[in-house]
């Protein structure tokens, strides 16, 4: 499988799209104000304790207070505050843990008011951006990410990704990680740092803990509401997370970008530094690689599948309902159970990657076409939980329901993101919206395969809206040029004002409309 990390720069903002085998999976985007994301760390002042939440709202600058929950203190909560007002009153001199004492952790099942007051500066992180009406949901649990490991402050604990499943490589990593980490740090081993040699996890060891030096020099003489230390820039941050052995090649089409991967991929992945490639092209990068087309027909309403079969996916205050079709799919003889089977199968694939590419988060609810073996809703359970664990988010997939529906969980860490997939309607001057005319495209190429290879047609013609008649001549090399080279044989478009803008037919020689 071929990874491709495509890279956009435009107007200060940055796109990212993660493509497997040219289809796209992922899609990042960062806004040039990359205030309250993920990762950064502020100083705050608690507005307001409500006991009844056991929770707290704390200004950190944003527009709504942001949510500090109590379990999201973390249990030594009290040496970290108490260590947090040494470096304000200037007590603390040095980001160095190894001479604090810990104070006693706090009771698990206690209440916020026992700790925390109103007016109180308290040093938080982002743990969930600002979503919808909703400000910043924080953590008084601070972690370092690195590539290979996450430094936690104020703990002794080392823990192992559950992915590395060697036994002794396990133990290896456990006892490297305690000979080289400094007292009263704990670390996360994340699961890229499996077969590390000792110097790659201690040069990553070593520059979380001169970050930690950094914060504890931002936060002298700091006044709340503050940021004290920001998370990497998302193009860091998707590389040192995603980056391994499967990316083949890493395309950027800005100078200054390229530049700044060049020092980062020689900082954490001298060995990639071949495989990044500035984009010299004169098309925008996205439109080169077939990044437009695919998000235009990811992000709509209606989502096709290769196989003429279809989702709805429709998002509403509480959840995401995705409803499978199965459209213009073709049937054959093989039983209505069967094709129920195979269109639910490729439905949960895409189901599973538009979560990780739309970033839905919450309840999601997929309602797939009825199947009445218990064998077929299990291979599809076993299916969607595979083509899902490979997700980076915290998910949950039940078994389906007697009526066929399938409900998910998916973390919501971030907004939903939330492509406009539509465009002004000629036909109405810009007065109503119609679907884009990429979307059409799918559909007219599966019946073009339809009517080729299982009709054994030769000579046909096309009919469309005028609108789309434009867009399939669009160009010299035209859609309709690139089909003709495709199939070896001539297809005549032809605009029919009478025709709906979705609407299309196929006509033989006879100029009898084919029945698709």
């Amino acid at each position: 499988m071929s990874v491709d990390l495509v890279i956009r720069s435009e107007s200060g903002d940055v796109s990212i799209a993660i493509l497997r085998d040219k289809v796209l999976t992922e899609l990042h985007r960062e806004k040039s104000n990359t205030d309250f994301s993920v990762g950064d760390l502020y100083l705050g002042k608690v507005r307001k304790v409500v006991s009844s939440l056991n929770a707290a709202f704390v200004d950190v600058g944003y527009e709504k207070d942001a949510f500090l929950h109590y379990l999201d203190l973390g249990p030594q909560y009290n040496s970290f505050n108490k260590y947090t007002k040494g470096v304000l009153t200037k007590r603390v001199n040095s980001g160095e843990l190894a001479k604090v004492k810990f104070e006693p952790e706090i009771d698990k099942h206690g209440k916020i008011n026992q700790v925390l007051s109103g007016g109180q500066n308290i040093l938080v992180q982002i743990a969930k951006e600002p979503i919808s009406t909703k400000g910043p949901r924080l953590t008084a649990e601070l972690t370092l990410a690195g590539r290979y490991i996450v430094l936690v402050p104020f703990s002794t604990k080392i823990s192992i990704s559950s992915r590395i499943k060697d036994g002794k490589e396990r133990t290896r990593l456990r006892h490297l990680m305690k000979s080289i980490c400094p007292e009263n740090f704990g670390v996360i081993i994340r699961t890229v740092a499996e077969n590390k040699k000792v110097a790659q996890l201690d040069a990553d060891l070593r520059g979380l803990v001169e970050r930690w030096e950094k914060l504890h020099m931002n936060l002298r003489n700091s006044k709340p509401p503050k940021k004290i230390l920001g998370e990497l820039n998302m193009t860091s941050t998707v590389l040192r997370d995603l980056l391994n052995a499967e990316f083949s090649n890493i395309f950027v089409a800005d100078s200054g970008i390229y530049e700044d991967l060049q020092g980062y991929l020689g900082k954490i992945a001298p060995e990639k530094k071949n495989i990044l490639k500035l984009f010299k092209g004169s098309k925008d990068i996205f439109e080169h690689f077939g990044v437009n087309r695919q998000i235009k027909a990811s992000f709509g309403r209606h989502v096709s599948m290769p196989s003429g079969a279809y989702l709805i996916v429709e998002h509403t205050e509480a959840m995401h309902v995705i409803d499978v079709n199965s459209g213009s799919r073709r049937s054959g003889d093989k039983g209505q159970e069967h094709n129920a089977v195979e269109t639910n199968l490729e439905a949960a694939k895409e189901v599973a990657r538009l979560l990780r590419l739309r970033d839905m988060g919450g309840i999601i609810v997929v309602d797939f076409i009825d199947m009445y073996e218990a064998k077929n809703r299990r291979a599809l359970t076993v299916l969607l939980k595979e083509e899902m664990s490979t997700d980076k988010a915290k998910h949950n997939v039940l078994m389906p329901s007697k009526f066929g529906v399938v409900e998910i969980t998916r973390q919501r860490v971030r907004p939903e993101t939330d492509i406009d997939t539509s465009e002004n309607c000629p036909s109405c001057n810009g007065t109503g919206e119609i679907k884009a005319p990429v979307l059409i495209i799918d559909e007219l190429i599966n019946n073009l395969d339809y009517i080729f290879n299982d009709l054994k047609k030769h000579k046909i013609t096309l009919r469309v809206h005028p609108f789309v008649e434009a867009y399939l001549k669009k160009g010299l090399k035209s859609l309709i040029v690139t089909w003709q080279l495709k199939y070896k044989k001539r297809i005549p478009v032809y605009a029919d004002e009478t025709y709906q803008y979705m609407e299309f037919g196929f006509f033989d020689e006879k100029g009898i409309e084919i029945e698709l």
